[in-house]
């Protein structure tokens, strides 16, 4: 017997067969998210770092590692974004992207041995501010949230692009043979002692580093990162840097490690005050581009300048 529906037609007593196929069809990014976060970290690892590593040591490849480094960013910015509209407030995506280029450019032609032109970026940055201002007045009611609107599109663009961007920097400020190496330094010691800090946490934590901030973070998981940040220095001294001593390559990966422990916090923060675990769910075992690039922001501006001090 068939039952009426509202229209006064008939719902049939058996399912679609083609909606029932449809919805037995596996979702991809459901599939990644069902992935447990250690075993995402090998897959993410196995997937893109033959990719940056080619980029960094193959000369041919120098283009290929700019548009991995731009890629990055603009996901990481708009992952940024996103963030700030999960707590009522707006950026405006023209004006930041904009500015986000510009201020790209600006890296990308840095001239050899010399530092990024710091008029330009100022002048950069004046826009960004005055175009973000007017962007938001422009947009209308309600004017109680275009301060709030404005600060998001600057702060977006200065914490990913003009952080970050000190990467390119390196790649281009300096000669194909020390760009390589203090790029290969860069990744492999932060890189490694975050791997280290989440297996080692994940192993042996049991003292919470900043509950309040991440939970899952422990003084055991840190402990383990920095002690693996120094021994790939050494490494790296030994195999392909000998010409960073190591009276300075060992504290400067200690700083490094400590100021992304500062980033990875500062970030964990931000997606606790937007009410959410992770920034995006495009990199298994990490979440967004944001949560895998946020140690490395904060240590881009420290290596270059550094770097320019020490070898110039």
């Amino acid at each position: 017997m068939q039952k009426p529906d509202r229209q006064g037609g008939c719902i049939k007593h058996f399912a679609n067969p083609t909606l029932k196929t449809q919805s037995k069809k596996a979702n991809p990014i459901a599939k990644l998210a069902n992935i447990p976060p250690s075993i995402g970290r090998i897959v993410t690892a196995v997937v893109l770092l033959p990719i940056l590593i080619a980029s960094i040591v193959v000369p041919k490849l120098s283009l290929l590692f700019i548009l991995l480094i731009a890629v990055a960013m603009v996901l990481a910015l708009l992952e940024f974004w996103v963030l700030a509209r999960k707590q009522q407030v707006r950026a405006d995506p023209v004006a930041g992207l904009l500015g986000a280029a510009a201020l790209f450019t600006v890296f990308y032609f840095t001239e050899a041995h010399r530092p990024p032109d710091l008029a330009v970026l100022v002048i950069v940055l004046i826009l960004l501010t005055i175009c973000s201002l007017v962007a938001a007045m422009l947009r209308g009611a309600p004017f109680d949230r275009m301060i709030s609107a404005a600060g998001v599109t600057v702060l977006g663009v200065m914490y990913v692009v003009l952080l970050g961007g000190h990467l390119v920097a390196i790649r281009t400020g300096f000669t194909p043979q020390l760009s390589r190496h203090l790029l290969a330094f860069f990744f492999l010691t932060l890189m490694g002692a975050d791997s280290a800090a989440y297996y080692g946490g994940k192993a042996f934590g049991r003292h919470k580093l900043a509950p309040s901030v991440s939970p899952g973070k422990t003084w055991e998981g840190a402990v383990a990162g920095m002690l693996t940040s120094l021994l790939l220095a050494t490494a790296a001294h030994y195999w392909f840097f000998p010409e960073f001593r190591l009276k300075f390559a060992l504290p400067l990966a200690a700083v490094m490690n400590i100021v992304g422990v500062f980033g990875d916090l500062t970030e964990s923060a931000l997606k606790r005050g937007a009410g959410t675990k992770d920034t995006a769910n495009i990199l298994p075992g990490h979440g967004g581009m944001l949560d895998r690039i946020d140690s490395l922001l904060f240590n881009a501006p420290l290596l270059y300048y550094f770097a320019y001090a020490y070898f110039h």
